[in-house]
């Protein structure tokens, strides 16, 4: 079974527009280009791009490259995919715009530690840094876990581990209720094992399913209430209206926030917001005085 498009934080009209046009599952979408949905769906080409973009997670994959004169941590990626949703063009997008990015400070800084990093940060490492590995079902994808303390002896740098989506295999694969949460809090144990004693960042991303209440539907995370306090932390990635929002849900540091951010082809970016244009023609008066009339005498 495919993961249906609602499952995803697309725009309400845009879904509505991809269902349409026939596309219902992820893998209905995955293969084609931003100007082929556009096409097929009806939607701007800027509209269908930014809801391919929505299936990916690869955005911690490269910034866990950054080197750590740039304030990075010079490490590799573990990244375990189990919708088959993995798009190399995707990463390539990203990619080309870190190490554009860093480029840039290196010439503004011009500083001698930026200059060396540069010239062994390229997209080609940053590819050759990240370890794929394609879990087809819920077995594959527990074999794989268990051999990550293995892997992970092997590759000192591996600073982050994926699991893109966790959900899915559990979701789809597995019936029996209770053996599934058994497997989850297994795994939960594992990675939180694996990401205390190698000291790594491990994200694993959920689904989100329709809850029909009394009155009205909601979407609420998938795998339960039992699986929300086996992670450390939680984002959640929502709409409100037309602008995109994470909320912090769930931090042992942190109170809860939310902030807005936008998706383009280079990845996850801030809401450019207008600054009021600042009239600096005359310096600022104190409204509460009567300005002085100009000595003519």
């Amino acid at each position: 079974m495919q993961r249906e498009l609602g499952s995803f934080p697309i725009a309400p009209s845009t879904r509505a527009r991809l269902v349409a046009a026939g596309f219902h599952t992820l893998h209905d979408v995955i293969d084609f280009s931003g100007s082929e949905v556009s096409r097929e769906a009806g939607i701007s080409e800027e509209s269908a791009k930014e809801a391919l973009n929505i299936f990916k997670s690869m955005q911690l994959a490269v910034d866990v490259q950054i080197p750590e004169c740039f304030g990075g941590n010079d490490g590799e990626t573990v990244y375990m995919d189990t919708e088959s949703s993995f798009r190399v063009e995707r990463l390539v997008d990203i990619a080309n715009a870190c190490v554009l990015h860093c480029s840039l400070i290196t010439q503004a800084h011009q500083e001698e530690d930026h200059r060396l990093a540069m010239q062994g940060f390229t997209v080609n490492k940053i590819l050759s840094q990240m370890y794929y590995f394609s879990c087809q079902d819920y077995i594959e994808l527990i074999a794989h876990i268990h051999t990550l303390s293995d892997f992970l002896a092997q590759h000192l740098k591996v600073k982050l581990v994926v699991v893109d989506s966790l959900a899915f295999p559990f979701r789809h694969d597995l019936e029996d209720l209770s053996l599934r949460t058994r497997l989850l809090n297994t795994l939960a144990q594992q990675l939180i094992s694996i990401s205390t004693h190698r000291k790594l960042a491990v994200i694993l991303t959920n689904q989100m399913t329709t809850r029909i209440g009394p009155t009205e539907s909601y979407l609420v995370p998938a795998l339960g209430d039992s699986w929300a306090h086996a992670a450390t932390s939680r984002l959640i990635l929502n709409w409100e209206g037309k602008q995109r929002c994470a909320t912090l849900c769930k931090s042992p540091s942190q109170k809860e926030r939310t902030v807005q951010y936008q998706i383009t082809h280079q990845g996850f970016r801030d809401v450019q917001t207008s600054q009021p244009q600042m009239d600096t023609a005359k310096p600022e008066i104190n409204p509460r005085k009567r300005p002085r009339e100009d000595d003519t005498k």
